[in-house]
């Protein structure tokens, strides 16, 4: 498995060349994007009950940022002062031979830089994440 230092040697990387990373940007959540990916449900939000995909990390917590690893994925949660709004930036990397592999980088502001949200939004990347790869790896297969 992946050591912290590491990461956080991949997380140092993404950050110093984050146009090479993040050539799209990153990805503002808000109302509509929220719509788009089914999470504006309360009920949703309610649910005490840990994700499957989310429950499953090692974690690490430093001053600046906390990180999440397994054997498949490596996400950064890290708050920040943007134009003097708190803000979370939420970077998730698929680990690809014991390398990890930036996917994107959300961002949170306002109401929803809430722990609910960000934890709801990152597994719905994570999922989105798990299921393209268990279509690309079906393809070519035969029945």
């Amino acid at each position: 498995m992946i050591t912290p230092s590491e990461l956080e040697e991949s997380f140092q990387d993404f950050n110093k060349n984050f146009k090479k990373w993040v050539p799209d940007g990153i990805f503002q959540v808000g109302l509509e994007s929220l719509c788009e990916m089914g999470l504006v449900n309360k009920d949703d939000f309610d649910d005490e009950e840990p994700d499957e995909v989310t429950q499953y990390f090692h974690v690490l917590e430093t001053p600046d940022k906390i990180t999440l690893y397994n054997e498949k994925f490596a996400v950064w949660i890290v708050p920040k002062m943007i134009n003097e709004v708190p803000t979370t930036l939420t970077y998730i990397s698929q680990i690809q031979k014991e390398k990890p592999n930036l996917e994107l980088v959300f961002s949170t502001e306002g109401v929803y830089n809430a722990p609910k949200f960000i934890l709801k939004i990152l597994q719905h990347f994570l999922i989105e994440v798990i299921d393209t790869d268990a279509i690309i790896s079906s393809i070519g297969k035969k029945n």
